[in-house]
């Protein structure tokens, strides 16, 4: 089936070092589907909690939808994700762990159910990013030049 992928936290792969990636299912409303689903969701500061053996996604902005009226949401609300208790214990264990947090990757829809992925990430340094962007950088020059030897 195909995947459509409604929001991407591009910023978690230039902060953190991802470990694992985890697929979950979310507990939304209507609104929020139907906000999702017109691509006004935004997953820059959100991260994921483990509270009482259950996961939420906390800070995680969904814009109220337009026609929602009195039916709408709160935009960031603590959102429950339906995980297996296995990849739930294995988590706990993982994140008691020094520097280890869980962080939502993208939001997408798979065979008409909306699903997070959320990674085990531990947190990049400073001088990691820089080194980071130093090898962006120098990937895009050879890159450059092999074009350019391939023109002439």
């Amino acid at each position: 089936m195909e995947e459509k992928i409604f929001a991407k936290n591009r910023k978690a792969y230039h902060d953190y070092h991802i470990e694992e990636t985890y697929e979950a299912g979310i507990v939304l409303t209507g609104t929020e589907v139907k906000s999702i689903r017109s691509g006004r969701i935004n997953l820059k500061d959100s991260y994921a909690r483990i509270e009482n053996s259950e996961v939420f996604v906390l800070n995680m902005h969904i814009s109220p939808y337009e026609q929602g009226n009195r039916f709408n949401h709160e935009p960031l609300r603590k959102r429950k994700l339906l995980m297996h208790r296995r990849e739930i214990s294995r988590l706990i264990g993982l994140t008691r762990e020094k520097g280890y947090t869980l962080i939502p990757t993208q939001v997408y829809a798979q065979q008409g159910l909306i699903k997070i992925e959320i990674a085990l990430a531990r947190g990049k340094r400073q001088y990691d990013k820089r080194e980071a962007l130093a090898e962006k950088e120098a990937k895009r020059e050879v890159e450059r030049a092999f074009k350019e030897k391939n023109q002439y």
